[in-house]
């Protein structure tokens, strides 16, 4: 086997007598340049060389390197470092010189090169920490030289280092053998910002595998771990800014959410009338001069401090040309420092570069030192903007760490008071507009629903208290093909115009959707992607209105009652009871994919088998909870309503409705119950087809005489045809297997699978085209054909109205 060493290049030796003469060869010289002792010994060593540099170290030259290009046997050349040592007798006189020759671009020489010139720290050192070898980089990170630190212990020579997260490391990949990866986060001597610095740690063994030494690598991530740390506080801010649509919780999530880990103290202050839910200050106002009058809505502070502003609602004013003032009056922040900003001392890469890649605006930051005196290092100051208004001024406070703020912490702070600007400006108009918003008509709910063979169904629907309209639960009933039928059931955030708008938009689309026989999770995959793109549409003249799409839950459940299997998968939504013919009631085990909006994760769809005349009970979840009861509660009793006899299915659903639901209702609630029926296997008819041309013949005698045993000798020709045409299809264009089935139900259905997943589309044949008619004519003698595609491949159906059975 190939050991590490054998990969190094071939080392030659030569000696060379005072006179230049080559006096020894060795075997290495013979694998580096091809030649043998006897083609070298006796001749001048400046035949071995192409264009022989000035200097080259023969007679009674120094010891040295040198760099040269060396005459290969083949012809070719060899770029060569040579060292050159001089040899000499017991009397002290030369005998020579001894030169070590290796090839410049292969190990071990351009190994070292590289890893010397390498810009991230390296180091070995041995099992008890000892430094073994560091490179130029290193030195630098540590101020100093290679030969100050070679042979020293670690900890001995930075004692003032609080690293011991570092050398424990060390020490345990000594031990242990195993590599290791390690995140150390310092302040430098001299520094005022913590370093970030990552380490990747390795044993080096000898050719036994015992280990020797352990080497290391390392550089300063300060500014993606700073930025990272950033994010967190972002995202921390995400889900916690904005959960209600109250402005004075809004306002001190703010307050609470970026302390600790931002800063020591958060003030914020708005306008009353932003407290109140109505219209801000326009700019002029705020910009014609006066004190201005606000409110301090939120603080939080790490720990109290003496002469810290006042606590939340009491009255605040600001003069002409204050701070807060000047940032309302034009839109941008402002920040105080006590002291000039420290660059961040010169640690790795250069002054600041880790601390603070971003740059500050002009005229940022103000140095006030007077704050000092009242234990402030720095302070930001932020308007809060929507749509252009201003609502009011956020203050982040430092006071108890030595870092002073950067260009990248005014980013952070804008970015949390953009948020929560929005999040209070969405609390204030939610608050003016619930009790002023438009009606929509419940014609936007289906107000009769569709009779269907597969089930019997019945519903019910109730808006949020009494005036406040229609809202964002809506259901429906879908007739799918294969005498299939989809449920559907979905809340939409809100209430109002905007929810009953966007509950008519999704109604739409499923329904849209359904048509095309999507399953259950592609359909609903395809109406979160459709959300998704809702919120760029542009409102009127261009404004961006919020969609209330964003965040809706939808259910969608597909029965087939030939198979008397159900195919269920939830955006967010709580999934429906199913009671059987006895009144158990069986679990749906699903987990229910994100709300709508979300995007990028899957919804599962679930299937199970319903007895007949089994109950599937889909419902929004204002029906079972709300201020006066929890979701347990209200789903038992909900369960305990649905198992009673009834004397029809409607009169169960109001009873459900009326038995559930509490007298102050906080919430929309939707019900739709649906009783499973079965399809008469004698009214299903299916066969297998042979993938041959010559078995279309057959398939269209199967038709005919299945026809006959149903009566339906009338519908035998344009049956016969469709057969024909879907089978050939198949045959031709598919791939096996191919099945064939009838259904009579309302109308009469006829389905050709096959397990290839190309879809056909209509086209219009030319004159002289031999194919591209058969669907034509399918579309034109049915009423209603389409492609849905299945696990195993797609099924072609056609229907032909026949009236009830």
């Amino acid at each position: 086997m190939e050991t590490a060493g054998e990969k190094d290049a071939p080392t030659a030796v030569v000696v060379v007598d005072p006179d230049g003469v080559v006096s020894g060869w060795s075997e290495g010289g013979r694998l580096l340049l091809g030649w043998t002792a006897q083609d070298t010994v006796g001749r001048p060593s400046s035949d071995l060389l192409v264009d022989p540099p000035p200097g080259f170290p023969t007679g009674d030259d120094a010891d040295g390197n040198a760099l040269i290009v060396l005459r290969h046997r083949d012809g070719s050349t060899v770029d060569a470092v040579v060292t050159t040592q001089a040899l000499c007798g017991a009397d002290g006189l030369a005998l020579g010189r001894a030169l070590t020759v290796q090839r410049w671009d292969r190990r071990p020489v351009i190994a070292d090169r590289a890893f010397e010139q390498c810009p991230f720290a390296l180091g070995v050192y041995d099992p008890v920490l000892r430094f073994l070898w560091v490179n130029a980089a290193a030195c630098r990170v540590m101020a100093h030289s290679e030969e100050q630190v070679l042979g020293g212990k670690y900890r001995e020579l930075f004692p003032e280092l609080d690293d011991a997260a570092y050398t424990n490391q060390l020490s345990e990949v000594a031990r242990t053998g195993e590599p290791a990866r390690l995140i150390t986060v310092f302040r430098p001597l001299g520094s005022a910002y913590a370093n970030a610095w990552a380490t990747s740690m390795w044993p080096v063994r000898d050719a036994e595998g015992t280990v020797r030494a352990v080497a290391n690598w390392g550089f300063d991530m300060s500014a993606e771990y700073w930025a990272r740390q950033r994010l967190l506080i972002l995202n921390e801010a995400s889900r916690g800014i904005g959960r209600t649509l109250d402005v004075a919780s809004t306002a001190q999530e703010l307050a609470t959410v970026p302390v600790p880990g931002f800063v020591d103290l958060v003030t914020v202050d708005l306008f009353d009338e932003v407290l109140q839910g109505e219209e801000p200050p326009s700019t002029s106002a705020v910009t014609a001069g006066g004190t201005l009058t606000l409110t301090r809505a939120a603080r939080h502070s790490a720990k109290d401090h003496p002469g810290w502003p006042n606590g939340s609602g009491t009255p605040v004013g600001y003069a002409p040309g204050s701070v807060p003032a000047r940032c309302m009056a034009t839109g941008t922040s402002v920040v105080q420092l006590a002291a000039e900003p420290d660059q961040g001392g010169e640690w790795a890469f250069g002054p600041g570069l880790a601390a603070d890649p971003a740059h500050w605006p002009p005229g940022t930051p103000l140095i006030e030192r007077s704050m000092a005196a009242q234990g402030v290092t720095g302070r930001i100051t932020v308007p809060l903007l929507a749509r252009g208004a201003p609502l009011g001024v956020v203050a982040f406070t430092r006071s108890d760490r030595p870092e002073a703020f950067t260009a990248d912490d005014l980013i952070l702070a804008e970015e949390l008071a953009a948020k929560a600007a929005v999040a209070i400006d969405n609390a204030r108009r939610y608050t003016r507009e619930h009790t002023t918003a438009l009606t929509l008509q419940r014609s936007l709910l289906p107000q009769r629903l569709p009779s269907h063979g597969a089930i019997e169904a019945a519903s019910g629907y109730l808006p949020a208290g009494a005036g406040a309209g229609v809202g964002g639960d809506w259901f429906d009933v879908i007739a799918l093909s294969g005498a299939r039928v989809g449920l559907v059931v979905g809340d939409v955030v809100g209430h109002g115009v905007h929810a009953s708008a966007s509950m008519g938009r999704l109604r739409t689309a499923v329904r849209t959707l359904a048509d095309v026989d999507l399953p259950p999770d592609e359909l609903l995959t395809h109406l979160d992607d459709l959300v998704l793109h809702l919120p760029d549409d542009p409102g009127p003249e261009g404004s961006l209105e919020a969609a209330g799409e964003t965040g809706a839950t939808c259910l969608y459940a597909v029965y087939d009652p030939v198979s008397r299997r159900c195919a269920l998968a939830s955006a967010g939504h709580p999934l429906p009871l199913v009671i059987g013919p006895d009144g158990t009631v069986t679990p749906v085990v699903a987990q229910p994919g994100p709300p709508l909006g979300v995007g990028g994760l899957p919804f599962e769809v679930v299937e199970f088998e319903l007895p007949e005349s089994s109950l599937l009970a889909l419902y929004t979840d204002g029906l079972v909870e709300g201020r006066e009861q929890d979701a347990e509660q209200g789903l038992a009793e909900l369960v305990r309503i649905l198992a009673e006899p009834a004397a029809s299915l409607q009169e169960l659903c109001d009873a459900a409705m009326r038995a559930v639901l509490p007298d102050h209702r906080t919430d929309d609630a939707a019900l739709l119950l649906a009783r499973t029926h079965v399809l008469d296997p004698e009214r299903v008819a299916d066969w297998d087809i042979e993938p041959d041309v010559a078995r279309v013949g057959r398939a269209r005698r199967l038709a005919a005489d299945q026809l006959a045993l149903w009566g339906l000798e009338e519908q035998a020709f344009v049956t016969e045809l469709v057969v024909s045409e879907l089978v050939t299809n198949a045959i031709k264009y598919g791939e096996p297997p191919i099945r064939l089935r009838l259904i009579r139900d309302t109308a009469l259905i006829c389905e050709v699978s096959d397990a290839s997943e190309t879809t056909p589309h209509l086209r219009r044949a030319r004159t002289f085209d031999e194919g591209g008619r058969g669907l034509m004519l399918v579309a034109q003698l049915t009423q209603g054909w389409g492609t849905r595609h299945t696990t195993n491949g797609k099924t072609i159906w056609c229907a032909q109205t026949i009236g009830p059975v």
